[in-house]
């Protein structure tokens, strides 16, 4: 088995950005200067799949949105920490709660504010649009930029490394 696959078999809790990894990194504002984000089913999707997997899934980011509160409460994410520029100790706070280890945790992210946990984290995973200091800093890119789809790659990939994503395809081919 090769590293990376060993490092993978130890993952338990994804934790991710927003902005730049569930989000294009866009932000709208209307005329009631309410923010306005899009997500993209497929990375919903993807989490209720790594949920179905048995994992956990955290959020760190560093601005505060209504909008994220709701995503993740749609998405069964318990765990979101906002208007945190400062990622690491967010990290930390999580990992005490949680009881894992760093090693036992997939970072995603796309900017310098989470190099800190991505460098932390047993594994790191970037956007395909991360910026260059991110994406030479981690263990995988995907080939989906952030917002359209990008988490629900990582998780796929990391459920396979994990042997578990034959088992999320038969629980789809059972149901139907």
């Amino acid at each position: 088995m090769d590293e990376l696959a060993v490092c993978a078999a130890k993952i338990e809790l994804l934790l991710l950005d927003v902005d730049g990894v569930l989000t294009d990194g866009s932000i709208f504002y209307t005329g009631d200067r309410v923010e306005i984000k899009r997500f993209h089913v497929r990375d919903g999707s993807g989490l209720k799949f790594w949920h179905l997997a048995g994992k956990r899934s955290a959020i760190i980011s560093g601005r505060t949105s209504v909008a994220v509160e709701l995503r993740a409460a749609e998405l069964g994410i318990s765990t979101v920490f906002q208007g945190r520029p400062e990622k690491l100790p967010a990290f930390e706070t999580i990992l005490r709660e949680t009881g894992f280890k760093a090693e036992q945790v997939c970072a995603v992210g796309d900017d310098l504010p989470d190099l800190p946990v991505l460098r932390r984290a047993g594994l790191g995973v970037a956007v395909a649009d991360a910026c260059p200091e991110v994406r030479d800093s981690v263990d995988y890119i995907t080939a989906t930029p952030g917002g359209h789809g990008a988490v629900r790659e990582a998780i796929e990939w990391l459920l396979k490394l994990q042997g578990l994503w034959d088992g999320v395809l038969q629980s789809f081919k059972v149901q139907g």
